[in-house]
C-alpha cells in the first residue's frame, strides 16, 4: 500500500472528508438531485411501462457510474446514495404538475450549482455537474421514441433533447 503524507486523507475517508465540507441540506441536496434528475429525465417524453422502467435502469446505472469518476465529491455522493436506508430515499414518482416539477428540478440544480461554486474544489464541482448531467442523458438515450415495434424513431425525443438543454444551463454546463 502507497505511503500517505499526514495532511492527505486515505481513500477510505476521501467521501468523509468531501460530506464534511457541506451543511447537512446541502449535502442532502447534492445526494438527492440525481434521483430527482432519473425522474425528471423519465417525465420528458410520456412513454410507456417498458420505456420507463429501461429509462429508470438507465439512470440507476448511470448514477452507480459515479462510482469510476475521478472525484472524491462523486464517488463519496454514490456512496451516501447507497447508504441512506430505503425510507431515507427520495421516492421516484411521476409528476403530478409536469411543469411544475420540471422547475422545481432545475432549481435544484442551480441550487447545486451555488452550493458547489461556494464549497467545492473547481475540479470535483465539475465532476459532479457533468456527473448529474451524464445521468439525464442516459436515461433520455435508453428507449427509442416514436418506433414502430423496435424500427425507427429517435433515440432521444426533442422534449428530452431540450430537457437536456435546460439541465445544462441550470448546472451552468453551457
Amino acid at each position: 500500500m502507497p505511503n500517505q503524507s499526514a495532511d492527505q486523507p486515505s481513500p477510505g475517508t476521501a467521501g468523509q472528508v468531501a460530506a464534511m465540507a457541506f451543511a447537512p441540506g446541502e449535502w442532502e441536496l447534492l445526494t438527492h438531485l440525481p434521483a430527482r434528475v432519473i425522474v425528471a429525465a423519465t417525465s420528458a417524453e410520456p412513454d410507456g411501462a417498458r420505456r420507463t422502467v429501461a429509462e429508470g435502469l438507465a439512470g440507476l446505472d448511470a448514477i452507480a457510474a459515479g462510482r469510476a469518476f475521478d472525484s472524491d465529491l462523486v464517488r463519496a455522493v454514490v456512496s451516501a446514495i447507497y447508504a441512506e436506508a430505503d425510507d431515507d430515499r427520495p421516492t421516484a414518482e411521476e409528476f403530478t404538475d409536469r411543469a411544475a416539477g420540471f422547475a422545481e428540478v432545475l432549481e435544484a440544480c442551480r441550487r447545486a450549482t451555488g452550493v458547489l461554486a461556494a464549497r467545492a474544489d473547481p475540479a470535483d464541482s465539475a465532476a459532479y455537474r457533468q456527473w448529474v448531467q451524464s445521468v439525464a442523458a442516459r436515461v433520455c438515450g435508453a428507449a427509442r421514441f416514436g418506433d414502430l415495434l423496435g424500427l425507427g424513431g429517435e433515440q432521444v425525443s426533442e422534449a428530452e433533447r431540450r430537457f437536456l438543454d435546460d439541465l445544462a444551463r441550470a448546472l451552468a454546463l453551457r
